[in-house]
């Protein structure tokens, strides 16, 4: 049997949660523990750096967050600072770039890239979709079917009740909360995240990680074992090109097919 990622179906089984977005956090943590993660987060740093602003937070707001993203991570500081100071003083030029396609069974997949070689990277994400069962598509092909969201991730306060918390976060400026097995995902419009996380802070209340995404308004599933299957090993191979930052997906998989697929990778 190809190795498809029996990390993922962990998570997949720890989180017994079916959409890939509680999947990609975890991942990414486990991931930051071999230090893939923080080659990722350097470039969003470098890319801030030179787009955002110049190297202070205070005012750059797309690099705070990028700085804010690697600390969620566990990235060391140090190494913020290197990434920071690198982008500052050299002439690398690196693009941000949004592929859009679809992956199996017409599941609609964005792809966010940081790169140093258009060419190179569009071809290998091209390649990526077509070996896999899927295939590119032109811009706005599946974007119109994802809201851009401010999103945090915002920690169970297990001293009081559930719903009082929650109507805390709603006063702090909450659109829509989501109450998942690894936090609380509270979304606001896009240009009031910093409001919202300044406003939660305020509250002294807990936030595991903050950023900019892609939610999807509708979502695809896919009951079948095989099926399943071929859709989650592409978008392991997808996160894993060296040159992807995010990769949102509107893909659903109940949570029966999940446990086979667990049962299967053991």
């Amino acid at each position: 049997m190809p190795n498809y990622g029996n990390d993922l179906l962990n998570i997949w089984s720890m989180s017994g949660h079916s959409h890939f977005a509680t999947i990609r956090r975890t991942k990414e943590v486990k991931d930051a523990q071999k230090g893939r993660v923080f080659s990722k987060h350097s470039k969003a740093i470098s890319v801030a750096v030179k787009t955002g602003g110049g190297p202070s937070p205070d005012s750059n707001y797309k690099l705070r967050m990028a700085m804010d993203a690697a600390r969620a991570d566990n990235m060391p500081k140090d190494s913020i600072e290197r990434a920071v100071a690198k982008a500052s003083s050299e002439a690398q030029n690196l693009e941000e770039i949004r592929y859009e396609g679809f992956g199996p069974d017409g599941i609609a997949v964005m792809v966010e890239v940081t790169t140093d070689n258009k060419n190179r990277t569009s071809q290998e994400i091209k390649n990526l979709f077509e070996r896999n069962g899927g295939s590119m598509g032109g811009p706005g092909s599946v974007s119109f079917n994802f809201d851009p969201k401010g999103l945090l991730l915002v920690k169970k306060d297990a001293s009081q009740n559930a719903d009082e918390q929650m109507l805390k976060l709603i006063d702090a400026g909450a659109d829509d909360i989501q109450d998942e097995v690894d936090g609380l995902e509270v979304y606001t419009s896009p240009e009031s995240l910093s409001k919202v996380r300044s406003e939660l802070e305020a509250q002294d209340q807990t936030i595991i990680k903050s950023e900019l995404i892609q939610r999807p308004k509708t979502f695809i599933d896919i009951t079948d074992f095989t099926k399943a299957k071929k859709a989650l090993a592409f978008l392991e191979k997808v996160e894993e090109q060296d040159d992807v930052q995010k990769v949102f997906v509107n893909l659903n998989i109940p949570d029966e097919v999940l446990n086979k697929l667990e049962e299967d990778s053991l």
